[in-house]
């Protein structure tokens, strides 16, 4: 399915060098807010208390996150897990006070609305909990990639494996930058949109790689160098960008939009991947391609000569 079809190819790579040089500084400033400002963990990495309470009619989760706030916490996450009355509360931890002198302190807060007010379970998530979590994800990460190149060098051809790993852990790290810089909350939920990113942006490069190998493959296009078959790969598949990013955007930003406090850096993450992933499919992974030397014969396996009796020559 296709909107438009564009006949004439878009010389994208004739400005490749320029948007990369753009890439390189964004990719140098992101690392350096890391490793300046680092990120800003939620209680799953940094310990605090987690409280289940449960509420005699349909919890009011902003009123209750304000009232918490109140409280000098920030950072609160407050949901709805089981029924609309049952309510979980995660607090970050404080230097100086306890899980049970936490959990007093806002379960009197709350009781001020309503009285009927039953606190279940009060449950202290330590460092040692958020280390595991924190080293489970950079491996979960690193499988991730090893398996992407792996997958590409197979499908496709080693300089693609490279190119796509390149162009993903750029889409990554600038994420990553982002809640570095703005000091945005980074939880477990904002790591499975990292993760989906890395999946969703190498989607985005296979398309375009495949395309090129069938360009490479035509002998309509035997003519085309190699920066020309990148252009012509990428300008075809245009129409199915638009129509694929733009759907996943709109479930993106209304979850961004409706689904409240508990899915917005979530949805903010996905938000930032989908538009970079774009970005890095078409001026990241196809310019590195064309630079590490992609040609027709890395996509064309060479005929073996026959002799006469009809075997291959060895």
């Amino acid at each position: 399915m296709e909107f438009f079809r564009i006949k004439k190819d878009i010389p994208f790579m004739r400005h490749a060098l320029i948007f990369n040089v753009i890439s390189a500084l964004t990719f140098v400033a992101a690392v350096f807010f890391l490793l300046t400002k680092g990120l800003h963990f939620s209680i799953e990495f940094t310990g605090g208390t987690v409280m289940e309470v449960a509420y005699s009619k349909p919890a009011d989760l902003e009123k209750i996150r304000k009232s918490i706030e109140g409280l000098g916490y920030k950072d609160t996450q407050v949901q709805s897990f089981g029924t609309a009355q049952d309510v979980m509360i995660r607090l970050p931890a404080q230097h100086g006070v306890n899980a049970t002198q936490q959990s007093e302190k806002v379960a009197t807060a709350l009781k001020t609305d309503d009285a009927d007010l039953k606190v279940q379970r009060v449950e202290f998530v330590g460092p040692q909990v958020g280390d595991e979590l924190a080293h489970d994800g950079l491996m979960a990460l690193a499988m991730v990639v090893i398996g992407i190149v792996i997958y590409l060098a197979f499908r496709f051809e080693w300089k693609f494996a490279v190119a796509a790993v390149i162009a993903n852990l750029h889409d990554v790290i600038i994420i990553l930058g982002f809640f570095a810089f703005f000091q945005w909350e980074f939880s477990l939920t904002v790591l499975a949109a990292v993760l989906a990113v890395l999946g969703y942006s190498v989607n985005e490069s296979v398309v375009v790689f495949d395309r090129v190998r069938e360009a490479f493959r035509d002998r309509r296009y035997s003519k085309l160098s190699a920066p020309e078959v990148l252009n012509h790969a990428i300008t075809s598949t245009i129409s199915r960008t638009i129509i694929t990013h733009g759907s996943t955007e709109m479930m993106v930003l209304s979850m961004f939009i409706f689904g409240g406090p508990s899915l917005h850096y979530f949805a903010l993450a996905l938000t930032i991947g989908i538009l970079f992933g774009i970005y890095s499919s078409v001026f990241v992974a196809a310019a590195i391609a064309m630079w590490l030397g992609v040609k027709r014969e890395d996509m064309i396996k060479p005929v073996k000569p026959k002799d006469e009796t009809g075997g291959a020559v060895v």
